[in-house]
């Protein structure tokens, strides 16, 4: 089984949380479940500039991710491939950006996150975000 390791950015926008939903999948048990952006980890990059550079690449979005935004680990199995997903918070001073490779968007504060029907890697986080 593969393992993958990626990173997510929980991008918070006056006490508001952008939630994405995934486009049609291979994987049609990922298929428009909503996530926090990112993705894969290349080989000698570091998780920062590995979410840094995914956010340019999916949204346009030019951010600094720092060490001190990290928020969680997760470790998930799928039925295909396992991942390891370090994520951070990221505030941000608009909500502009470009949606490149999501199907929709939206904004919602914590306490509203389980409205969404969330890929179940992202749930753990989604939980500690409501519980804070």
């Amino acid at each position: 089984m593969k393992h993958y390791q990626v990173a997510a950015a929980i991008i918070t926008y006056q006490n508001k949380i952008l939630c994405m939903q995934r486009s049609e999948s291979s994987y049609s048990y990922l298929s428009y479940k909503y996530e926090f952006p990112g993705g894969k980890i290349e080989a000698g990059e570091t998780v920062e500039a590995a979410l840094s550079r995914e956010l340019q690449e999916e949204m346009a979005l030019a951010v600094t991710v720092k060490p001190e935004n990290f928020f969680m680990t997760i470790n998930h199995h799928y039925p295909d491939f396992s991942i390891e997903m370090h994520s951070y918070i990221i505030p941000v001073d608009n909500q502009a950006f470009e949606r490149l490779e999501h199907h929709h968007h939206c904004w919602l504060i914590a306490a509203r996150l389980k409205e969404l029907d969330w890929a179940p890697a992202d749930i753990p986080i989604v939980e500690r975000l409501m519980a804070n």
